[in-house]
């Protein structure tokens, strides 16, 4: 899934590496780092659409304040990707629109 992505990875000496599943496909991820993070450094740059005109959206603070980066993350819907660190065999999968919410998820 590499490509022409302009956001590099620093170089490490020791880089443990996880794989998520990015709608069924795998992304290496370094552990540690965000979805986001590891999402731009494979070259995935849309993350959701808006609700309303169906937009694509990419990751764009980086630091939780915008939510354009809300991803469904183990299955769970509205998950900002710049916040979540990635683990190893987490399911990731773009969010199309508003998510419903429900009541009882605790």
């Amino acid at each position: 899934m590499e490509n022409d992505s302009r956001f590099r990875r620093l170089p490490q000496a020791r880089e443990t590496t996880v794989t998520l599943l990015l709608e069924g496909r795998p992304v290496t991820a370094r552990a540690g780092e965000t979805v986001a993070a590891a999402l731009l450094a494979a070259g995935v740059s849309i993350t959701r659409t808006t609700p309303v005109s169906g937009a694509p959206r990419s990751p764009f603070c980086l630091i939780g304040a915008c939510f354009d980066c809300l991803m469904v993350i183990d299955g769970v819907p509205n998950r900002q990707a710049c916040m979540t660190i990635v683990h190893d065999g987490m399911a990731v999968a773009r969010q199309h629109g508003a998510a419903a919410v429900t009541e009882d998820s605790n």
